[in-house]
């Protein structure tokens, strides 16, 4: 089976996926389509991020449903709004030529504006666990005669917490129902759902963890983490031209990154859980149509985005889960294209990316951050690759307007203009002092406590607070194993004291299991955000309690920090 014309699908598809440039199935579709089209078994499908998986079930359901229906007879379940509206895109551009109403509802939008979309009777549902949740509720849903349930990367809206909501909503649904299992990995959670809720399920693999794309190159640089802003400009500035996602581990570190770009003059701007509903689609559309080069996102913001001509994926931070590093890595290199994964490694971290390499036999090489002669350099040669390769938008000058220039030679010129174009960047590198740090390469036993507790004391910037360490008894302070570090979304400028971070934490802890006052260690208050650490029995309670508290009319978050 090499063309879609091929696959049995009904003229109204063909024709609409003709118009959308499809021409052959991937594989997971040449697989997916005629199974589900022949089979009323049910259906687990392995497969990564980026492989065609909307299109492999939505196809042959679509070619099956009955449009005379006005009964909900499909239903797709996916981990985030981004992914959500995708999907409901893509269907709705499938069945462009069929009597096929589609109805995506998510949360951080008018659920009031959904439930009246749902009266118009689509046959096709396509939501986020939350509010479907509270559409079925509202009693606005009804699932009873659905035929086909779609789980969407099964595996993410687990990791995101939403087990039970996926169970309620099974619930709510018919056993005589066809359920397709879609997930990029198949851990125990998602295991466990599937022997619950799919009866004796069809098997499909599309590659695997280990099946790494060969067209990616894998670096990474060792730096402290007060230096991975300044590393991280070296990187952007030593690969010019790029179009690169950044990956944070944390909504607050993914704004400072951006800001921090932003502010250093690059067209770069932040995706993460944070912005509304409309900051967001307006980043994403910024980006994909490349009015910004560089997106700053965490790993489920960038859920639902695809894009393929993504020439960089940096991780600012690396992920605790090998598979996200897989994840994260996989959206370059798309389309036949190279690409390039750089990761940004905290001396400290040598164990966990030892861990990355042996789960997924990624050779990932060890780079040096770029000097200001080697970024001078590729600025020059960058300079060059946009000059000879990009033609579409030049302008005709009319040889009237261009100024005598026989004074000048060839090379003179050349040079006159990298001058003007260079200036500031050659400026700026000029007096700066080159980042250079220790190599992990084998140095494992070399690297001593002593050394482990001095970098992780400067990573947290305890330096400036040693002033203060020595008042609470004179050496710095060692991380304490039963304490858990958060970070915390106020900070200097919202007039935030220890003294109001103590009562805060109190309140948060207060009526935990054993009754007591949680133990509370470092304290550290900064411009826009602090951290704080505290006894790690009491952790659920500040993750649970400080979220439903206000500081000065203000939201309060918590999150367990690096």
């Amino acid at each position: 089976m090499n063309l879609f014309t091929e696959t049995n699908l009904s003229p109204d598809i063909l024709k609409a996926i003709g118009e959308l440039g499809y021409e052959s199935p991937t594989e997971i579709q040449k697989q997916t389509i005629p199974f589900i089209l022949s089979d009323i078994r049910d259906l687990i499908a392995l497969a990564q991020t980026g492989t065609g998986k909307t299109a492999a079930f939505s196809l042959p359901i679509l070619d099956m449903i009955d449009d005379t229906s006005r009964k909900i007879q499909l239903l797709v379940l996916c981990p985030t709004r981004e992914l959500c509206l995708q999907i409901s895109k893509d269907i709705k551009n499938y069945s462009k030529y069929m009597d096929i109403k589609t109805t995506a509802v998510y949360g951080g939008s008018s659920i009031v504006e959904q439930m009246r979309s749902l009266k118009e009777k689509p046959q096709i549902i396509v939501g986020t666990p939350g509010r479907v949740i509270d559409l079925i509720n509202r009693k606005a849903l009804d699932f009873s005669a659905i035929h086909w349930l779609v789980l969407d990367e099964a595996d993410e809206m687990l990791s995101m917490g939403f087990k039970d909501e996926l169970e309620t909503i099974l619930s709510e649904t018919p056993e005589t129902k066809q359920t397709f299992l879609f997930s990029a990995t198949m851990n125990k959670e998602v295991e466990r759902i599937s022997k619950n809720y799919l009866t004796k399920p069809h098997r499909i693999s599309v590659g695997s963890i280990n099946e790494v794309k060969k067209n990616i190159t894998h670096e990474y640089y060792v730096v402290g983490y007060r230096q991975k802003k300044e590393a991280l400009k070296r990187l952007i500035d030593a690969n010019p031209n790029q179009y690169s996602i950044i990956f944070c581990r944390t909504r607050m570190e993914t704004q400072e990154v951006a800001d921090f770009l932003m502010q250093n003059g690059y067209a770069a701007d932040a995706l993460h859980g944070d912005l509304s509903q409309a900051q967001r689609d307006t980043v994403m559309k910024k980006f994909r149509l490349k009015n910004i080069d560089i997106l700053v996102a965490t790993d489920v913001a960038a859920r639902g985005l695809d894009v393929n001509s993504l020439t960089h994926v940096i991780h600012f931070s690396l992920p605790d889960d090998p598979e996200v590093f897989v994840h994260r890595s996989g959206r370059t290199g798309r389309a036949g294209k190279d690409g390039i994964s750089m990761a940004l490694i905290k001396p400290e971290e040598s164990r966990k990316l030892k861990q990355i390499k042996s789960a997924t036999k990624i050779e990932i090489n060890e780079k040096f951050i770029p000097t200001g002669d080697q970024i001078i350099k590729a600025q020059v040669g960058g300079v060059f690759e946009k000059l000879l390769t990009e033609h579409e938008d030049l302008f005709e000058f009319d040889d009237s307007l261009i100024p005598d220039l026989s004074n000048f030679t060839k090379e003179e010129l050349v040079h006159q203009l990298l001058q003007f174009q260079l200036k500031d960047l050659a400026l700026y590198y000029k007096d700066k002092h080159d980042l250079v740090e220790q190599k992990l390469s084998n140095r494992d036993d070399d690297y001593s406590r002593r050394d482990r507790g001095r970098d992780r004391d400067r990573d947290r910037g305890r330096d400036r607070d040693r002033g203060r360490d020595r008042d609470r008894g004179g050496k710095p302070r060692r991380k304490d194993e039963n304490m858990v570090r958060f970070f915390f979304n106020l900070g200097k400028k919202d007039h935030l004291k220890k003294l109001d971070v103590l009562d805060i934490i109190n309140k948060a802890t207060a009526g935990g299991k054993t009754k007591k006052r949680a133990e509370i260690g470092d304290i550290e208050i900064l411009e826009k955000f602090s951290f704080f650490e505290v006894e790690k029995s009491f952790k659920d309670n500040v993750l649970s309690n400080i979220q439903s508290m206000k500081f000065k009319g203000k939201d309060m978050r918590a999150e367990v920090a690096n």
